[in-house]
């Protein structure tokens, strides 16, 4: 037999390897890593996909949550995981947007190391302050903020976070000195606010609709497009003057590049049928995370793109480093 009879033969076993795992997948339990402790809202919504993936593939997927270092601790571990399709990493912005930007040394490469599956929401964030704020509109905010600099406190769940960049993006465009609160969770931050220990916040939708729709905060305007069924009387920031303004807080689910394609496209389709299933839409919904619709991997791809460029001038004109 000859080099090329030889290569040839290698080279059908391969792919007849390849074909069958493909074909047999999955044939045991998946592990979904959620880089956030349990409870939060990052967690909530990864065992809702869980759920469904584990109806669908018709095999457990069981939640593994590795919290810490802003999401670095998940996602080293699902990067250095064997890209088999066993092992999937339910990611969000921060961590696949902001944390290369803000740190010079991170143990995994968001570009390198994986590749986006599907986007599962993408959550608008509510600019909301404490009733005490006497503030209507955003407008009236920004000139009472003005009349008093260096007084208006906002908090975050943590330096660097979403949240947080949220807030002093708004600075920089409107203008403003307010100083930064940062806490270890959107939980205490919201209690400070409430009771008026801090005067205002720029929260995601989940955590922003309690609050505001039982009087305890005052909602000045969302940074969605359109304004939220939830809240029909509160303003764009586009409506409210900042068109520009274009945060969100978005979540996925990603795998290892090495992945090969075939498992890829499996899960993918099983995670783009969730996205058009009307009961699943609903108990995202239901709890404050609106669905988004499949998207093909080059419509993926430009929207973390977008986000990328939209915070990279924020970062760098705050000139922001956490190590």
């Amino acid at each position: 037999m000859n080099w090329r009879a030889v290569a040839a033969l290698a080279f059908g076993l391969v792919t007849a390897a390849s074909q069958g795992q493909a074909a047999e997948y999955p044939s045991r339990a998946i592990k979904l890593i959620v880089p956030y402790a349990a409870g939060g809202p990052t967690d909530v919504l990864g065992r809702m996909v869980g759920e469904y993936l584990s109806r669908d593939l018709k095999q457990p997927v069981v939640i593994e949550n590795k919290a810490g270092a802003q999401g670095a601790i998940g996602a080293e571990a699902a990067a250095r995981a064997e890209p088999d399709g066993y092992t999937l990493f339910f990611t969000a912005a921060s961590i696949f947007v902001l944390n290369p930007m803000l740190y010079k040394k991170l143990p995994y490469d968001p570009q390198r190391d994986f590749r986006m599956l599907a986007l599962i929401t993408d959550l608008p964030v509510v600019m909301e302050v404490h009733p005490s704020v006497p503030a209507k509109t955003v407008a009236e905010f920004v000139a009472y903020a003005k009349q008093n600099p260096g007084k208006l406190n906002f908090g975050s769940a943590g330096t660097g976070g979403t949240i947080h960049l949220a807030g002093e993006m708004f600075k920089q465009m409107a203008g403003v000195d307010m100083v930064h609160v940062a806490y270890k969770g959107a939980g205490p931050a919201l209690t400070d606010l409430i009771s008026g220990n801090i005067q205002l916040m720029f929260d995601t939708l989940g955590t922003a609709l309690p609050p505001v729709k039982g009087g305890l905060l005052r909602a000045l305007a969302v940074s969605s497009a359109q304004r939220i069924p939830d809240l029909p009387d509160v303003p764009t920031m586009a409506e409210s003057g900042y068109p520009e303004y274009g945060v969100s807080v978005w979540y996925g689910v990603s795998a290892s590049s090495k992945l090969p394609d075939d498992i890829a496209r499996k899960i993918t389709a099983s995670l783009d049928k969730a996205l058009g299933d009307d009961t699943f839409r609903a108990s995202l919904e239901k709890v404050g995370f609106p669905p988004l619709r499949p998207r093909s991997q080059a419509e993926i791809d430009q929207f973390i793109a977008t986000d990328r460029a939209r915070w990279a001038g924020v970062i760098k004109a705050l000139n922001i480093s956490l190590d």
